[in-house]
């Protein structure tokens, strides 16, 4: 369903392990991230109706998702750290083609958070079904679900707005240059990504 072309590693689930404290920082991050990144969206586009009806309702989720995760911290006394520059999204941004028309933009926009939500997803499904702690299995399923919703929401959203044949074309791209981008970043397990 993801199309991902390429797995994570599976040894990245061990690596997250050896520290919950960091793993869950820079899952907290990303859930803030990503309700910002909605936010971002609804002010540039607030014209395209369905996007902000669609994606209001996001932004509250994945601020509730931060709130579950800073309380996940809590529960095990453990703090939240430092946020730390996301090299997988900063590599995926600098694949989006510059310029263009404001519906270009937006189909670039839409397809970074469709491929950020997919490999998120695949992430909390690998920690659901192989993390050692059981409490954290239940966890992180219930953000893979949510997560799968979020990425069909945002290739929906893309094919509205750039048309099935263009919105798919460009997200095959997105898909080979992901290949390459996961190729070239270093196997850690204190980042979600």
């Amino acid at each position: 369903m993801l199309h991902l072309q390429l797995p994570t590693d599976p040894r990245w689930v061990n690596l997250a392990e050896i520290s919950l404290e960091a793993i869950l920082t820079d899952h907290a991050y990303c859930e803030q991230k990503a309700a910002t990144s909605c936010i971002s969206l609804i002010q540039q586009f607030p014209e395209k109706q369905e996007l902000v009806r669609e994606l209001a309702p996001i932004v509250t989720e994945e601020w509730g998702h931060f709130r579950l995760v800073l309380k996940e911290l809590d529960k095990r006394s453990l703090q939240l750290g430092r946020q730390r520059k996301d090299q997988y999204v900063n590599l995926l941004r600098d694949f989006m083609k510059k310029g263009g028309s404001r519906e270009d933009r937006l189909l670039e926009n839409l397809l970074v958070c469709a491929l950020i939500e997919a490999r998120s997803c695949e992430r909390f499904k690998i920690l659901s079904l192989n993390i050692s702690d059981d409490e954290l299995k239940d966890f992180y399923h219930k953000f893979m679900v949510a997560e799968a919703a979020h990425y069909t929401l945002f290739i929906e959203l893309a094919r509205k707005y750039a048309g099935r044949e263009k919105a798919d074309a460009r997200w095959k791209e997105f898909l080979a240059r992901e290949v390459e981008i996961m190729d070239e970043l270093e196997l850690r397990g204190d980042r979600m990504h």
